[in-house]
C-alpha cells in the first residue's frame, strides 16, 4: 500500500522538500546533484524518497515558489578564489586548476598584453629594467600609451631614453619573435606575479564585514577593537559602505542609478545620511526626485534589516561598475581626486 499523500506543505521536513525537489527535476539533473553530496546525505535523501508516496502538483509548485522566494530574498552568493578553486578541482583535477587559478589571481585581461596593462608601473618597470632595451621597447609598444608613459617615468633615466630611441626606430616585428616575448612574459612574469599576489587577509575580512548587518558589524568591530585595535582600524578603512558613495562623482552616480531598482534605492535612502540623500536627489531630474521622495514617504517606517539589505545591493552594484571601469570611486588620499 502506498504511503499517504503529503498535501500539507507546511508540515514537510527539510529532507522531504529536498527529495521532492530532486524527483521533480528529472533523473539527469538529480544525478548531478547527488554526485555533489556525501554518502550520509545521499542515504538520508534516498531513504526519504522511498517513503514519500504521492505528492500533489500543488505541493511541488509551492516548493518551487519557496525556492525562488528564498533565492531572491537572500540574493547574495559569495564568490571567492577559494570557492572557484574548490569547484574546479572536482571537475578538472588539481594540476590543471593550479594553472587556471594562477591566471585568475594574476592581473585582469583576456590577452597577455591586456593583463600587462593592469600591472602597476612600479612592478612592471622593476621587471623590465633587467631586459634588453629592444625587448622593453617591444613590450611598451603593445600596451596603452598612458601606461607606457608611467612605466618609463619610474625607470632609470638612461634606460628610459634608450628605450625611447629603440621605440622610435622600431621596425615591424616578426610574429614568432612577438610570440616568444609574450610566452616568456606569461610563463615567467605573470606566473610569478600571480603567486605573490595572495589576498590580504584584512581586505578579505573587510568584504565580509561589508556583508554583515549593521548590528553584527558594530558588535564584531567593538570586540575586535578590544583585542586588536590596529586590525580593527585597518578593516574599517578598507570597508566600503553606502555612505562611501559620496566618493563617486555625479556621472558615476547617474550610471549607478540606471542599473539599480528604484524601489531598492528608496528603501536604502530611508536610512541614509542627508549628504547621501542630497547626492542622489541632485543627480535626478526634478520630477524623478519628487517621485522618489514621495515613494520614500509612502513606505512609512522601514525595518533596519531591509535598509541594510537594500544598501548592500547598491554598494555591490557600485563595486562591480568600478571593477569594470565604468565609474570611479575616488580615494580621498589618492590621485583620483577630482579638480574643479
Amino acid at each position: 500500500m502506498a504511503a499517504p499523500q503529503k498535501d500539507d506543505y507546511r508540515k514537510l521536513t527539510g529532507p522531504q522538500k529536498v527529495a521532492i525537489f530532486l524527483m521533480s527535476v528529472g533523473e539527469e539533473n538529480a544525478s548531478k546533484i547527488f554526485a555533489m553530496m556525501d554518502d550520509e546525505e545521499i542515504r538520508e535523501i534516498s531513504g526519504t524518497m522511498a517513503t514519500l508516496g504521492e505528492i500533489s502538483s500543488e505541493t511541488v509548485e509551492r516548493l518551487y515558489l519557496e525556492f525562488a522566494e528564498q533565492m531572491t530574498a537572500s540574493g547574495a552568493v559569495v564568490g571567492t578564489y577559494d570557492t572557484a578553486e574548490r569547484l574546479l578541482v572536482k571537475a578538472l583535477g588539481k594540476d590543471r586548476v593550479d594553472s587556471i587559478m594562477e591566471d585568475i589571481r594574476g592581473p585582469a585581461g583576456k590577452t597577455t598584453w591586456d593583463k600587462l596593462g593592469n600591472v602597476s608601473e612600479d612592478v612592471l618597470a622593476g621587471y623590465l629594467k633587467n631586459e634588453y632595451p629592444q625587448t622593453i621597447a617591444l613590450v611598451l609598444s603593445k600596451i596603452k600609451s598612458d601606461h607606457a608613459a608611467r612605466v618609463l617615468t619610474v625607470m632609470p633615466e638612461d634606460l628610459a631614453l634608450e628605450v625611447i630611441m629603440r621605440m622610435l626606430t622600431m621596425e615591424a616585428v616578426k610574429k614568432e619573435v612577438l610570440e616568444g616575448v609574450e610566452k616568456t612574459l606569461r610563463m615567467e612574469f605573470m606566473s610569478n606575479l600571480a603567486k605573490t599576489q595572495r589576498r590580504d587577509s584584512h581586505e578579505m575580512m573587510a568584504e565580509i564585514f561589508n556583508n554583515f548587518d549593521r548590528n553584527t558589524e558594530s558588535r564584531f568591530i567593538k570586540v575586535l577593537e578590544e583585542r586588536d585595535k590596529e586590525s580593527a582600524d585597518r578593516i574599517r578603512a578598507l570597508m566600503f559602505t553606502f555612505e562611501d558613495l559620496k566618493k563617486v562623482d555625479a556621472a558615476g552616480i547617474q550610471t549607478l542609478m540606471r542599473g539599480i531598482d528604484k524601489d531598492k534605492l528608496a528603501i536604502a535612502l530611508k536610512g541614509a545620511s542627508d549628504t547621501i540623500k542630497t547626492l542622489f536627489f541632485d543627480n535626478m531630474s526634478e520630477r524623478a526626485a519628487k517621485i522618489m521622495r514621495e515613494d520614500m514617504e509612502a513606505k512609512g517606517p522601514v525595518r533596519i534589516r531591509d535598509v541594510d539589505e537594500a544598501q548592500m545591493v547598491i554598494v555591490n552594484a557600485a563595486k562591480e561598475l568600478a571593477a569594470k571601469g565604468e565609474i570611479i570611486i575616488a580615494d580621498a588620499s589618492s590621485a583620483d581626486q577630482m579638480v574643479y
